[in-house]
């Protein structure tokens, strides 16, 4: 794909030396240098995960534990 960047004169002088030296273009440097940089970017599936929401909701009411508590829990919220 064809595009225009706009680029520090110094730093394409640099480019196309480095392209000279390595006998590539100045293309190639540029694509390789993006790919680096991608490559090597944090991604959205590298970030560890914010710490979920809590909240002070006060003692447990049942002990789910026991059978007993949780059909005793059940029945009050039917009546």
């Amino acid at each position: 794909m064809k595009t225009t960047l706009n680029i520090d004169a110094m730093v394409v002088k640099r480019l196309r030396v480095e392209a000279a030296r390595r006998e590539t273009t100045m293309s190639a440097l540029v694509e390789a240098g993006a790919r680096l940089l991608l490559d090597n970017a944090p991604s959205a599936d590298k970030r560890p995960l914010r710490p979920l929401p809590t909240w002070k909701g006060g003692p447990y009411l049942v002990d789910i534990s026991s059978r007993d508590e949780m059909h005793r829990a059940f029945d009050e919220a039917d009546e």
